[in-house]
């Protein structure tokens, strides 16, 4: 009866421990591998205040987490506006010489699958339709939109498979006659 009980335990305490050691080496994943999280940094463009709330011509050419490169006339124009699709902020996108770009890179995970949705608006309408829009993973042009009509905010998505580490998400703009307004830009990682 005693040894039954003893093996009993021994056998019941490795079986515990082995549990606790599938459960603690599978908790952790990096940001690159966490289901559900975000992997762009303030998609939202929430993090930097409007200069005033009150005038949005006055807004804050700032944008915590992004790059903006391109001619410094257009990257001047890449500003945090007060027409979100949710929130408060959204991202103002009216570049009327050559096209700019707003860019962040995000770390990945080589090989694994990624979905990056943002929601785009435009206030161009016909016949002054002059816009052009453009994304770009991974250094690679993915898709290029033309002459939006006015529209509300709409939501696109694109999968990708990582190739590297890193991986950089990168928006291309240009609006002539009027803005395109881009929010909640995420990236999440497909199981």
């Amino acid at each position: 009866m005693k040894f039954t009980k003893k093996l009993s335990i021994i056998v019941c305490g490795l079986t515990t421990a082995f549990l606790h050691t599938a459960v603690i080496t599978n908790t952790y994943k990096s940001a690159a591998q966490a289901d559900g999280a975000n992997l762009i940094y303030n998609g939202d463009f929430e993090m930097d205040p409007l200069v005033d709330p009150n005038d949005a011509t006055i807004s804050n050419p700032n944008i915590t987490g992004w790059v903006k490169s391109g001619d410094p006339i257009d990257t001047a124009i890449i500003r945090i506006s007060n027409f979100p699709y949710t929130g408060n902020q959204g991202i103002s996108l009216g570049n009327v010489s050559d096209i700019s770009y707003l860019s962040q890179t995000i770390p990945t995970v080589d090989g694994q699958y990624y979905q990056l949705t943002y929601y785009l608006a435009s206030t161009e309408e016909a016949p002054d339709l002059n816009n052009k829009f453009q994304v770009f993973i991974g250094a690679k042009k993915v898709d290029v939109k033309k002459d939006i009509a006015f529209q509300g905010y709409t939501q696109y998505s694109l999968v990708f498979k990582a190739k590297t580490t890193s991986t950089e998400i990168k928006f291309g703009s240009k609006a002539k006659f009027a803005f395109l307004y881009l929010d909640n830009v995420s990236v999440k990682t497909i199981p």
